[in-house]
């Protein structure tokens, strides 16, 4: 019987495993992950994992920022964090954490088609769509490059900015202090991506970019292209973990459950109970109380503890208290309460016992006994 349970603890074992490798395999041969776009992971020709690998090769640091800004190490200098397209508008708290950030000598590198609202941020719109012309653009040394922006705004200049990149219709990026650190802005994220990256002259508009700021380490956010669900147990762990906890979770309750562990109390059965205590004995005693049978109860009494004499003396049971308390004197085996010998034979006699006899001398046999049996 216990080798058929256990047979069909194994199989229902085994059929779960072949579930949950199913299961797996399932989840990891779906389709080709959608990814969206400007994110650092993504190999799609909208995402920008072409640049974070070059940087990755070519800078010690280079990581993935995902986490709120507040928590970013605003004791290191000479860091860049790269904030691309972000797709939410951070609060006020978190923009003056970039700000925080930024004053204590690190710099952040803004991507984005119109950062009117970023930073205290302007921009002037064109009043032409100049999106699928490829323009002339001009670095701050006047050197002539050639690209294409999607953008149809301009970022409006203060006297402190330094001007990046330009063309006939205005500032393409700028650079502007924040205490001891930077903040450097461009309208074009289309030029970081996997499948622009390589069009016009969009690398050496791109390096210029990255290079102007002599930086240690490298973040790339992620935290603007996630949101609140940058912090969540789903995006910091891969999903083949998540589906191996779950099933070392799962295969624990069955392992506990198969070995018959309890949780909770344990319930005994009654059957037990009944089997293993004296619920018979109190019920025969309460028996003889109900019915004022104290003369039985006591004889009972009596001649379990002459029992007790046979086997520690070899007294015979038949024999008279009195002839039994002349044979332990002859035997010299003393007995303290050898007064009880001569006296219980005469209470035995009586036809009838109060209540108060009996319990008297119900306590005095009981002291006989636990005398007899500690000898």
């Amino acid at each position: 019987m216990q080798q058929s349970k256990r047979l069909k603890t194994w199989i229902w074992l085994v059929v779960l495993l072949v579930i949950f490798v199913l299961a797996s395999f399932l989840m990891f041969s779906q389709k080709p992950k959608s990814y969206p776009k400007y994110v650092s992971d993504s190999p799609s020709p909208t995402g920008v994992k072409a640049v974070y690998t070059y940087l990755h090769n070519h800078y010690d640091t280079v990581k993935r920022w995902k986490h709120a800004p507040n928590l970013l190490n605003h004791s290191a200098e000479k860091q860049l964090l790269i904030i691309i397209e972000p797709f939410f508008m951070p609060t006020t708290e978190e923009i003056k954490e970039y700000k925080d950030f930024m004053k204590s000598g690190n710099t952040i590198l803004f991507v984005s088609e119109n950062p009117e609202g970023f930073f205290n941020l302007k921009s002037e719109r064109l009043e032409e769509d100049l999106a699928e012309i490829e323009l002339k653009i001009k670095d701050q040394n006047e050197t002539n490059y050639k690209g294409q922006i999607h953008s149809s705004v301009r970022v409006q200049t203060q006297k402190q900015d330094k001007v990046l990149l330009h063309d006939k219709e205005g500032a393409i990026a700028l650079k502007r202090s924040f205490g001891d650190g930077h903040l450097i802005v461009a309208i074009t994220p289309e030029w970081f991506t996997n499948g622009q990256i390589l069009s016009s002259d969009n690398i050496p508009l791109t390096l210029s970019l990255l290079n102007e700021e002599k930086i240690d380490s490298i973040l790339f956010d992620e935290y603007i292209h996630m949101g609140e669900n940058a912090s969540t147990i789903w995006t910091v762990y891969p999903k083949w973990f998540l589906i191996l906890m779950l099933q070392i979770i799962v295969f624990s309750i069955l392992w506990l459950w198969a070995k018959g562990k309890r949780f909770g109390p344990i319930l005994v059965q009654r059957e037990e109970t009944v089997r293993f205590s004296d619920e018979g004995i109190k019920a025969l005693a309460a028996w003889y109380l109900r019915g004022s049978r104290y003369r039985e109860s006591l004889v009972i009494q009596a001649d379990y503890v002459k029992q007790l004499f046979q086997e520690r003396y070899g007294i015979p049971t038949t024999m008279e208290w009195t002839d039994i308390e002349d044979l332990l004197q002859r035997k010299r085996i003393d007995i303290t309460n050898m007064q009880i010998l001569k006296n219980i034979g005469q209470v035995l006699l009586k036809n009838r016992l109060s209540k108060h006899e009996y319990l008297v001398w119900s306590k005095r046999l009981d002291r006989l006994r636990e005398e007899v049996v500690k000898r």
